[in-house]
C-alpha cells in the first residue's frame, strides 16, 4: 500500500520540482534581461550626454582659448572610454559591437588631435567633425541596444511559451496517470477493506465459524492475520464456555433427577400417606425442581442459540397460527397464574425465521407471565406498518427499574426476583431475544407510559433476508 502511495506521490513531486525549476530559470533570465537593459540604456544616455559635453567644451575653447578647457575635453574623452567599456559588457549584437568599434576609432583620432604640441595648433574643425561622427555612432549603439533588448524579450516570451506547453503536456499526461493510479489503489484496497469490515461485523455478532482471509496489500493482509488470530481466540473461549456449561449442566442434572424422583415418590405415597401440609411442601419441592430442570435445559440450549443467532432459515408463514401455538404451549402456566390475556394480532404474512420468531414470542411471553401478579393482565398486540410490523408485549407487574434497563439484555444478567418466585432465572431469555431480533434486522426497546408494567416493543421487517444462506428460503 505504501508502494502504491509512492507511485502516486513521486510523479506529482517530480512534476512540481520540474515546474519550479523552469519557473526559476525564467525568473533568472527575466532578472538578467531587466538588469542588463537598464544598465545599457543608462550607459547609452551617459554616452550621449558626455559627447555633448565634450562638444560644448570644444566650442567654448574656440571662443575663449582657455588652456584649462583642453584638460576638460581630455577628461571627457577618458569618461567616454569608460562608458564604451561598460557598453561592451552589455551589448552582444554584431551591429552594436561595430558601432562601438567606430566610436573607439573616433576616440583614437580625437586623442591624436588633442596631442598637438600647443593648443593653438589644435585642429578644432577636425575635432568637431569627429564629435559629429561619435554622435552618429552613439545613435547606432542606442538603436542596436534597444533592438537587442527587444530580441531578448522575444526570446523570453518564446521560452515562457515553451515552458507553458511542456507543463501543459506534463499535466495532461500526469493527471490521467495519477487518476488511474488512485483508482487502481482504491480498487486494490477496497476489497480487503470490505473483507475486514465484514470480518469485524461477524466478530461483533459473535459469529466465529467463518475463517478470516484478507487478500490485498501486505499491511492489510497482516491485519487480516491478526483478526484471524482474534477469531480463533474468541472461538476457543466460546467453546470453553460451552464445555463448561455442558459439564456443569450435566453435573446439576444428575442430583436434580434424584431429587425429582424422590419428590415424586413422596407425592405417590411410596413411604406413606402425606398429610395436607406435607403434600404442600412436597408440591413446592416438585415445582421448583421442574423450574430448575427448565433453567438447566436453557443453559444447555444457550450456546446452540448463540451459534445460530446470525443464521436465518427464512420461510414464509402467517403470524396468527404461530402466536396461537405459543399461547397453547403456555396455557397451563397462564391458568395457574389466572392471567387475563389481551390479544390483538393482525393477519400478517411474514418472510422470516419461524423458529427464532417463536423463541422471541415464547421468551417475551414467559417473561411477562413471570412478572405479572396473579389475576393480572398480559397485552399481546401485533400490527403491520408498510414493510415493517410491530409486536408489543406488556404485563401488569411493577415494571423494570431504570437502573436495570442498561443491562436487561445482557446474557446471564438477572434482575429482581419475580413476585412469588423461589428461583432466579438464568438471565439468557432476553439476551436471546435481542440476538434474534438483530439477526432479522429489527429493533427492541422498553416503552413507558402505555401500560403499568414492563412493555417491550419489537419492530421487525416483514421480509427478512437470510444473512449467510439465502438459498434456504422456502415457502412454508
Amino acid at each position: 500500500m505504501l508502494l502504491g502511495l509512492a507511485l502516486i506521490a513521486v510523479p506529482l513531486l517530480v512534476a512540481v520540482l520540474n515546474a519550479a525549476l523552469q519557473m526559476r530559470q525564467i525568473a533568472a533570465t527575466s532578472e538578467k534581461l531587466v538588469v542588463e537593459g537598464v544598465r545599457a540604456t543608462r550607459a547609452s544616455q551617459e554616452l550621449f550626454a558626455e559627447i555633448a559635453a565634450v562638444e560644448r567644451s570644444t566650442r567654448i575653447y574656440q571662443v575663449l582659448r582657455d588652456p584649462t578647457v583642453i584638460e576638460s575635453i581630455a577628461r571627457g574623452e577618458a569618461r567616454l572610454t569608460a562608458i564604451r567599456s561598460e557598453l561592451e559588457g552589455h551589448l552582444r549584437s554584431p551591429e552594436a559591437l561595430a558601432a562601438l568599434g567606430d566610436l573607439g576609432a573616433s576616440q583614437a583620432q580625437m586623442r591624436i588631435v588633442l596631442a598637438a604640441p600647443s593648443p593653438a595648433e589644435t585642429d578644432f574643425a577636425a575635432l568637431l567633425a569627429l564629435l559629429d561622427g561619435m554622435q552618429g555612432a552613439a545613435a547606432r549603439i542606442a538603436e542596436n541596444g534597444n533592438a537587442q533588448i527587444d530580441a531578448e524579450l522575444t526570446q523570453l516570451r518564446d521560452q515562457t511559451a515553451r515552458a507553458q506547453r511542456r507543463l501543459f503536456v506534463q499535466s495532461s499526461l500526469l493527471v490521467p496517470l495519477s487518476l488511474i493510479a488512485i483508482l487502481a489503489l482504491t480498487l486494490s484496497i477496497g476489497r480487503p477493506l470490505r473483507q475486514i469490515d465484514r470480518a469485524i461485523s461477524e466478530l461483533g455478532r459473535g459469529a466465529f465459524t467463518n475463517p478470516i482471509a484478507v487478500s490485498g496489500p501486505r499491511d492489510l493482509e497482516r491485519l487480516g492475520h491478526q483478526l484471524e488470530w482474534l477469531r480463533q481466540r474468541l472461538l476457543d473461549l466460546a467453546q470453553e464456555r460451552n464445555r463448561f456449561l455442558r459439564h456443569m449442566s450435566h453435573e446439576l442434572k444428575t442430583p436434580l433427577a434424584n431429587i425429582r424422583e424422590g419428590t415424586e415418590l413422596l407425592m405417590d405415597g411410596a413411604v406413606g400417606e402425606l398429610d395436607s401440609a406435607q403434600r404442600e411442601v412436597t408440591a413446592i419441592l416438585r415445582d421448583n425442581g421442574i423450574k430448575l430442570q427448565r433453567l438447566i435445559e436453557n443453559l444447555l440450549s444457550f450456546s446452540a442459540w448463540q451459534s445460530q443467532s446470525a443464521v436465518l432459515d427464512v420461510s414464509e408463514f402467517r403470524l396468527r397460527p404461530l402466536v396461537k401455538q405459543v399461547l397453547e404451549n403456555q396455557q397451563l402456566t397462564l391458568l395457574s397464574q389466572r392471567v387475563r390475556l389481551d390479544v390483538k394480532i393482525d393477519d400478517l404474512s411474514l418472510l422470516a425465521d419461524r423458529s427464532k420468531l417463536r423463541l422471541i414470542l415464547e421468551n417475551l411471553l414467559s417473561n411477562a407471565i413471570k412478572y405479572s401478579p396473579k389475576g393480572g393482565a398480559i397485552h399481546l398486540h401485533a400490527r403491520g406498518h408498510d414493510d415493517n410490523w410491530q409486536l408489543d408485549i406488556a404485563d401488569s407487574g411493577s415494571g423494570i427499574a431504570p437502573e436495570e434497563r442498561a443491562r436487561i439484555f445482557d446474557a446471564f444478567y438477572t434482575g429482581k426476583v419475580a413476585p412469588g418466585g423461589h428461583v432466579k432465572g438464568t438471565g439468557i431469555g432476553l439476551s436471546v431475544v435481542l440476538e434474534f431480533v438483530n439477526a432479522h434486522g429489527g429493533t427492541i426497546e422498553i416503552v413507558d407510559g402505555e401500560y403499568a408494567g414492563a412493555h417491550f416493543c419489537v419492530r421487525l421487517p416483514k421480509r427478512a433476508i437470510a444473512a449467510e444462506n439465502p438459498e434456504q428460503a422456502h415457502a412454508a
